[in-house]
């Protein structure tokens, strides 16, 4: 089965949270605070395996995580680091964030390594609050979440050259003459529901080509069988487009052309400007086809697109058609999907957008990530630790906030399940 897409959950591990501890070495009186840090939580890693072909494993196993880092120890130990968690995936999957849909990584090059999600920060020991006035810290800080996200992974095939055009013109007839492939061919639209790929071996001229499912009117907007498979062409450096020149199926030849690169042009620009040749297949079943083929030849070519009359059920042509393929390969740029500095690591909201007030019935209610972690940090039996946290939210612009929600003192503030009295 050819899997070109599955979505998956990937959860990078949370770090480990600093630890409170007091020296209490039988000869030291004065033992300070020696909470060790946490350990930083593992991040997902997704790795190009050329040994891959399919997603399809991904079918079976939809939830990722990384292991967690350790809490930090006495003594100033630092918590243990959580591993990595090594994700394969084949040549040529593109990482898409589900929720945006924009763009993580174009994996292409086995060995690839792509950070998705990073592991949360391990938070701070008691050993780094202690100041001339804050000898004996009682606080500590809980190490950070690690990044969480929804990912769709597409498979765009890696083929130098794509055999493009309508159903029924002799793709797959043309990809079993020149490889070892063995595609399903029969004379009815839509055999090949799955993209074809062989190598055409011209000795030191070696390239890859794919039969593309055939593309027809409509097909950017999912018709037929639509964007499944013309994101398949992405990947080609150049484009082969078979066109029926005998008009066996009451097709004009032009207008087919026509319709193809419009098809492209509507689903990405730049697959219209993807250097292409034009087959002229079937020439073995009309009489006369020099006329019609110095016609197609006239509209065609002053475009730049060379035209090859060919038979692909006799191999008339063919292989004229691949060692001038061969030969344009030898001169285009390969192709990427992303350019290198157009990718970026996902990020998590950053603080100054971390949390959120608002107002329930008489109560004023304050959520967000970046509170939870210093409730978690802060000792409330301890008056530094209290104030620490009070400073803190005050920094942060909570305490603003609030007032500009029309907070008044003795009013109520609530985060998760813990309530204050408000006062200024």
């Amino acid at each position: 089965m050819f899997i070109d897409s599955a979505k998956i959950k990937i959860k990078a591990g949370n770090g480990g949270n600093g630890t409170v501890s007091f020296r209490r070495e039988k000869y030291v009186p004065k033992g300070g605070p020696d909470g060790g840090d946490g350990g930083k939580g593992g991040s997902i890693v997704f790795l190009v395996d050329s040994g891959l072909r399919t997603l399809q494993d991904f079918r079976y196993k939809r939830k990722y995580r990384a292991e967690d880092g350790q809490n930090g120890g006495k003594a100033n130990r630092t918590g243990k680091d959580g591993e990595d968690l090594i994700v394969k995936v084949p040549p040529g999957t593109l990482v898409k964030e589900e929720e945006t849909g924009r763009i993580i990584a174009d994996m292409v090059e086995h060995g690839e390594k792509v950070i998705i999600a990073k592991g949360g920060k391990g938070g701070a020991g008691n050993q780094h609050f202690a100041t001339p006035t804050r000898q004996v810290p009682n606080f500590a800080k809980p190490g950070e979440e690690g990044e969480e996200l929804s990912v769709i992974l597409e498979l765009k095939l890696l083929a130098d050259v794509g055999l493009i055009g309508f159903p029924n013109v002799g793709k797959s007839t043309i990809l079993s003459v020149v490889t070892s492939a063995v595609p399903k061919i029969a004379n009815y639209h839509f055999t090949t529901i799955t993209p074809n790929l062989g190598v055409v071996d011209l000795k030191d001229n070696s390239f890859v080509l794919a039969d593309i499912p055939g593309i027809i009117e409509g097909a950017h907007e999912g018709v037929g069988l639509g964007h499944e498979f013309l994101k398949h062409i992405e990947r080609t450096k150049l484009l082969i487009h078979v066109v029926d020149i005998s008009g066996s199926e009451g097709r004009d030849p032009l207008e087919d052309f026509e319709i193809i690169n419009d098809e492209l042009k509507k689903y990405n620009k730049e697959l219209s400007e993807r250097p292409q040749i034009v087959a002229a297949n079937k020439i073995d079943i009309i009489e006369d086809f020099e006329e019609k083929l110095k016609e197609f030849k006239e509209v065609i070519e002053p475009r730049g697109c060379k035209v090859f009359p060919i038979s692909a059920a006799t191999s008339k042509g063919v292989k004229e058609l691949m060692g001038y393929a061969a030969k344009m390969l030898k001169e285009l740029p390969e192709t990427v999907i992303v350019k290198p500095e157009e990718q970026f690591i996902y990020e998590t909201k950053t603080d100054e957008e971390d949390f959120k007030v608002y107002k329930d019935n008489t109560v004023f209610v304050v959520e967000g990530k970046w509170i939870e972690r210093l409730i978690a940090s802060t000792n409330f039996g301890d008056y530094e630790s209290l104030q620490y946290f009070q400073r803190s939210i005050r920094k942060k612009g909570i305490v603003d906030a609030l007032e500009a929600k029309g907070i008044n003192e003795g009013d109520t503030v609530r985060v998760q399940d813990i309530e204050f009295e408000y006062y200024k």
